[in-house]
Formats: C-alpha cells, sequence, structure tokens
C-alpha cells in the first residue's frame, strides 16, 4: 500500500550560532538578547555567500552561478515564498528576521553585488585603480551590515548612518591589511594602484611578498587611513543605547587592536596574518572602559 507522500519540513527560523573567528564579538551575551537572532541570521546569509564566492574549488562562472541562485533565493523568501531546502537553515531565520524586522532587502543584496565583484575582479587579476572605487567595494561588502544593525536598533538619522559607514569601511579595510599574506597570493589585490605608485610599489613586488622599504610604508600609510576611518565613526558608540553601544565599543577596539598588530609587523603582515589571542580580548575591554 502506498503511504501518501509527506509535506516538506518547515525551514528552521532559528539561525545556527556563531563559530566563526572574527576581529569583533557577534551576536555576543553584550547584544540585546531580543535582536541576537536577527543579527545571526544576518551574519548566516552573509557568511554563506562569502563561502560560496571563496571556499572550494569552483571555477568562477560556477561561483557566480552559486551567488546568482543565492540572489533569487534572497528575493523569493523577501517577497514571500517558503525557502527551498538548499539554504534552509539560512533563509529559514533570514526570512523570520525580514518579516519580524522589517529589514532592509536592497541591503542584502548589495552584499552578493560584493561577493560577485570579488569573483569578476579576481578571475581577470583586475586591481583597484584608487581608494575612491575600493571604497566603492566597502559601500556594498560593509557598509549594510552596519545599515541593518541599526535599522534593528531602531537608529535612522543620517550622521549616525555616516558614523556606521565610517566604521564599516574601516573594519573592511582593516581586513584588507590583516589578510595580505593570504589575498595577494589567491591574486585578490587591495592595495591600489595610485597607493602603489605614490610609493613606487610594483605588482611584481607585491606578488613575491617582498618586503622592502617601500611596501611597508605603502602598508603603514594604509592602515594609518584605516585607523582614521574608524576614529570618524568612533561617535556612535555613545549613541547606541545600552548592550549594543558595549558591543560596538568591542567591535571598533577589535579592529584598532588589528590595526596596532599589523603597526608593529612593519609590513611583515605580508608574510604573516595578525590574529586577536586572549590578552588582546582583555586589553580591548579595558581600552571600551575608557572610550
Amino acid at each position: 500500500m502506498n503511504r501518501p507522500a509527506q509535506p516538506p519540513s518547515p525551514a528552521p527560523t532559528l539561525a545556527a550560532p556563531v563559530t566563526h573567528y572574527e576581529n569583533f564579538p557577534v551576536a555576543s551575551l553584550l547584544c540585546p538578547p531580543q535582536l541576537r537572532q536577527p543579527i545571526a541570521a544576518i551574519y548566516g546569509f552573509a557568511r554563506t555567500a562569502d563561502d560560496i564566492a571563496d571556499e572550494g574549488e569552483a571555477t568562477p562562472a560556477e561561483r557566480l552561478a552559486e551567488l546568482d541562485a543565492y540572489r533569487e533565493e534572497l528575493l523569493a523568501v523577501a517577497a514571500g515564498r517558503a525557502p527551498g531546502a538548499r539554504w534552509a537553515a539560512v533563509f529559514g531565520p533570514l526570512q523570520h528576521a525580514i518579516r519580524a524586522h522589517g529589514l532592509p532587502v536592497p541591503l542584502l543584496a548589495d552584499l552578493l553585488s560584493a561577493f560577485s565583484q570579488d569573483i569578476h575582479k579576481t578571475a581577470a587579476g583586475e586591481t583597484y585603480a584608487d581608494r575612491a572605487e575600493l571604497l566603492d567595494y566597502c559601500r556594498r561588502s560593509a557598509n549594510p551590515v552596519g545599515r541593518l544593525l541599526l535599522h534593528l536598533y531602531g537608529v535612522h538619522d543620517d550622521q549616525a548612518l555616516a558614523q556606521s559607514d565610517a566604521i564599516c569601511s574601516a573594519l573592511q579595510l582593516i581586513n584588507f591589511w590583516q589578510d595580505l599574506s593570504v589575498d595577494i597570493p589567491r591574486g585578490r589585490h587591495y592595495l591600489t594602484d595610485a597607493d602603489c605608485a605614490r610609493h613606487g610599489v610594483s605588482r611584481a613586488e607585491l606578488a613575491a611578498l617582498a618586503s622592502t622599504p617601500a611596501n611597508r610604508q605603502l602598508i603603514a600609510e594604509n592602515a594609518r587611513w584605516a585607523r582614521e576611518c574608524m576614529l570618524q565613526g568612533l561617535p556612535l558608540v555613545h549613541r547606541l543605547p545600552g548592550r549594543a553601544g558595549w558591543e560596538l565599543r568591542l567591535v571598533v577596539q577589535g579592529g584598532l587592536r588589528i590595526l596596532d598588530k599589523v603597526d608593529a609587523l612593519q609590513g611583515q603582515s605580508l608574510h604573516t596574518r595578525p590574529k586577536l589571542g586572549k590578552s588582546d580580548w582583555l586589553r580591548m575591554l579595558g581600552r571600551c572602559l575608557r572610550m
């Protein structure tokens, strides 16, 4: 006797816990409890898209096709359709967050645009012409996350948005200067043509990971740029209420501490990826108390 087909299981609405290494807390105990799940859902969406763009052995064309399918799934769940089985663990919680909190879907789509750009540029061996072009990438790769968080916190004024953009762009730049030893061998170049030319640094030198006085100055100057961006956004930590403000303090201090380590390496971040250890987190907590 044939049994009737069982309906598909509903997609989960709870996001997986954050386990990937980051330079700052994500949906931590400092985060307002009612916002931990939507923040974890946003993180899971971005983390999975980043893995599609960056992990495994897929060809650029295959990665782009996957991201296109991922984008279609985002638009489908935003329109109210049930998540498909493939990424149900991502889009179930995200759909719940979109419905419960009215998350702006274009900001989520901007993240996917940035991931696609990474694939195109890497495949073509392209570089960034200048800081304006690199900041446009940050506008889509990082700034949407801060704006989504401000949306959850109920903060919408232009000054707060500009300060959030400054912090998020700084975090993206910091990640670039932290990951030089990883990105350059993989054909990803975020040190701009204009900056390299100003310091007399060739792409060949960087590709060889050759440590020279010129590229040490190049890295140091870009680290200062990232620090200046972070300090522009720093007043936002005093605008966010309660736990949210304290978590943002740790986010800011995590980025600044990585920059301390980049500076201390004096150009050797071409060979070594600086990371935060337990003693760094204690130092960051102390700095948070003095902000």
